[in-house]
């Protein structure tokens, strides 16, 4: 693997940029394999990267059936945060943030992660109470979350409307400085750059359709368009099509998958400093490097697998940004999207072994799946490698929802549940 530095940018503008070498390889699909690993996404990626290289297993296959990264990870709205409520959630996005602040000298990639905060607005006193209790327990777990009153949210983001004739009056926020934003595709591209230079094959247009098992029930192999491949160990970390995949399985998941938008305005020159969020009316922003406001909304109601939102959302989406920042109601829209969020009933995900010996299970993030990334790559690595439970994850397995040993995130998950 090539190392970028200063250096290397130097060596090759002499020949104007003519000899990169390609990032990963393109190998042929093999026979057999330690691991199979089925989607190229973050998860996926960072799964694989991290089991070459904290436990060396190399002999790792990360199937896609479509580009790298084309999927949630290409579709999200870049934010990294770690306050989040309980514990067993602090823990493990806490464990992602520091992992974060690293991650661009570790894969020797820039990520270009930007630390400029993150605000979760309050528009009630219900929100209010919630928003304090959050912040302190933020504090507890070591995470720095601090509460913000009204004032307060206008001085760090004075663009915000904080007049109280608004229908939904901002009565606060919670505040956490090192949150912010990372760039989506770069994360895949250095996990994936990484996990090849140890020896992961990482194999693109390679879509799963089946789950071989032996007369035990354990997986033998995943049948797929370009072959079948024998294994012992299949990791599922497809998002929005995870249940589908376990259920190949006979495994049926507490997963549902629902649509969930987002878009980005003109280029416009620097106005928005931080991340605002707001789960009462269901908007988030940004601003990103080109200058782009980048907007998410709430999840459509209805279950889909289309990667695309209705207009109703799009139309209560820009109604809601406008009312929080009137500066942005000339602004034109560029482009929209939708990703396939897998959302689980207490708004958690599932990192977990499942019944079937050799099936592993990462999914159910919601809108957490991007800020998790680097955590959930290490736990579920560890969770492969050891055929258990790494002390972060073992609180997210799949029988939580049959001990009634549930992780109720939806305040802190905010726009998506």
């Amino acid at each position: 693997m090539a190392r970028y530095s200063v250096w290397s940018l130097a060596r090759n503008a002499l020949s104007y940029h003519r000899d990169w070498p390609r990032q990963w390889r393109s190998p042929e699909l093999g026979s057999a394999y330690d691991v199979v690993i089925v989607g190229g996404g973050g998860h996926g990626l960072a799964t694989a990267y991290y089991l070459a290289k904290e436990h060396g297993v190399t002999n790792v296959a990360v199937l896609e059936k479509g580009w790298l990264g084309g999927g949630n990870t290409g579709r999200n709205t870049t934010i990294v945060r770690s306050n989040y409520l309980w514990d067993e959630s602090a823990a493990i996005y806490e464990l992602a943030l520091k992992l974060w602040e690293g991650l661009s000298r570790d894969l020797n990639y820039n990520v270009m992660l930007s630390q400029r905060g993150v605000l979760n607005l309050a528009h009630s006193l219900g929100d209010v109470r919630a928003g304090r209790r959050r912040a302190e327990a933020n504090r507890l777990n070591g995470v720095d979350s601090e509460w913000l009153d009204t004032a307060g949210v206008a001085r760090v983001c004075p663009i915000l409307n904080t007049s109280t004739s608004l229908r939904y009056p901002v009565m606060g926020s919670t505040w956490q400085p090192r949150g912010g934003t990372a760039r989506h595709d770069a994360v895949a591209w250095g996990y994936a750059r990484a996990a090849d230079a140890r020896g992961v094959d990482i194999i693109q247009n390679c879509e799963v359709t089946g789950i071989r098992r032996d007369s035990g029930g354990a997986v033998a192999g995943v049948e797929t368009t370009r072959g079948l491949i024998g294994t012992k160990k299949v990791a599922l970390a497809a998002a929005g099509h995870t249940s589908v995949l376990a259920a190949m399985a006979d495994v049926r998941l507490p997963i549902q998958s629902h649509p969930l938008q987002a878009l980005v305005s003109e280029p416009i020159k620097p106005v928005l400093d931080q991340v605002v969020m707001s789960g009462a009316i269901h908007v988030y922003v940004s601003q990103s490097d080109k200058g782009e406001l980048v907007i998410g909304a709430g999840i459509d109601s209805y279950n889909s697998y289309a990667q695309r939102g209705s207009f109703h959302v799009l139309e209560h989406q820009m109604a809601s940004i406008v009312e929080l920042f009137p500066i942005f109601a000339r602004l034109r829209m560029m482009r929209t999207w939708a990703g396939i969020v897998d959302t689980c009933p207490d708004a958690s995900p599932i990192v977990s072994k499942t019944p079937v010996p050799g099936l592993y299970i990462n999914g159910g993030w919601g809108t957490g799946g991007f800020k998790s990334t680097p955590g959930s790559g290490v736990v579920f690595a560890h969770t492969i490698a050891k055929d258990a439970p790494h002390p972060i994850n073992a609180p997210f397995s799949l029988d939580r929802f049959t001990t009634g040993a549930l992780i109720d995130e939806h305040g802190a998950a905010a726009v998506a549940h």
